[in-house]
């Protein structure tokens, strides 16, 4: 038993038994139709049409309640390849992503790869941007995810997920004076120059409060949106770097000694955002699990439910950048 056959006998009673007609619609020969439903009847056992010579000319018994069975067998065939089609439309096309330098540069290649060797077929766009830039990308439709440490939760019209806390670290050449094994304070750092991130980029909230939280008010000799350029000029012995702590590659950054300041400053959340009140393309949902597994579609679907805007928190323990 196939479909053809079974296609052969539902446009036989549609075309009122007119196998000319029939051959027509399925595109085959009328000997070809006859075929079919000939060796339907063989396999079944009996007869689903009277004959007049080699003209049909009605359904017998069995074949008047074996029809709605051909037509819900062909009716679910049908459906189960639009199905098919859907999703493969669904998981086709283009998936833009809206995010911060760091992000794009230290947290989402793992994520890329990962979605790229399951998506092969999709154009994935990166939009970077400051934390509010990103939010706007995102309402405005430019972007489908957005991703950031500040600024997301700011917006009702976002459903922003936590990923995963992420810490500080400093970063000085070797042979400097911080870097003799004594304990790392705010008061040490603050006799020195500071390079870090500009006011609303990766955490520098929290760097600012615990000095303010201290009465104390360091220099603040560079500010850049970007990590590389951050060590950059540490490198080159214009001051103290406060870099997030993913951010520093100890193999690419042989050049400079990491302290680590957690104890310092503290711990920062990196959230991931989505327009509430919109069905999300199965390659969203896909995306987002490549870059926070613990986000699965049920907990996504979960919280995009929720008549009141949250922020769920489920944070990884692990240090990484926003």
């Amino acid at each position: 038993m196939n479909f053809q056959q079974l296609r052969a006998v539902r446009e036989t009673a549609r075309q009122g038994y007119n196998l000319t007609t029939v051959a027509q619609v399925l595109h085959t020969s009328q000997p070809g139709v006859s075929r079919q439903i000939r060796e339907l009847e063989d396999e079944l056992g009996l007869a689903l049409f009277h004959r007049a010579g080699k003209r049909l000319i009605g359904l017998t018994d069995p074949g008047e309640r074996m029809l709605p069975i051909v037509e819900r067998m062909l009716t679910h065939a049908e459906s189960l390849k639009r199905a098919g089609q859907d999703h493969v439309k669904t998981m086709s096309g283009q998936l833009t992503i809206a995010t911060t330098h760091s992000q794009a540069r230290y947290a989402l290649p793992g994520a890329v790869m990962a979605f790229r060797e399951l998506h092969p077929e999709v154009s994935l766009r990166l939009h970077q941007g400051s934390p509010e830039q990103v939010a706007h990308l995102l309402k405005d439709r430019q972007a489908d995810v957005g991703i950031a440490t500040e600024a997301l939760s700011h917006h009702p019209q976002l459903l922003t997920l936590a990923c995963y806390t992420w810490t500080h670290l400093v970063v000085v050449p070797p042979g400097h004076p911080l870097d003799d094994g004594r304990p790392l304070t705010l008061a040490r750092l603050a006799r020195h120059p500071l390079i870090t991130y500009e006011l609303g980029y990766t955490g520098r909230g929290h760097i600012d409060q615990a000095f303010h939280q201290a009465g104390i008010h360091p220099q603040m000799a560079i500010e850049a949106t970007d990590a590389d350029v951050i060590k950059t000029y540490v490198g080159l012995g214009l001051g103290v770097g406060i870099i997030a702590a993913i951010a520093y590659q100890p193999e690419k950054d042989s050049g400079l000694v990491a302290l680590d300041a957690r104890h310092l400053f503290s711990p920062n959340l990196t959230r991931l955002a989505v327009r509430r009140g919109e069905t999300l393309r199965e390659l969203v949902y896909e995306f987002i699990r490549a870059f926070a597994p613990p986000l699965t579609r049920e907990v996504v679907q979960a919280e995009l439910a929720r008549a009141v805007p949250a922020t769920p928190d489920i944070p990884q323990p692990t240090e990484a950048t926003t």
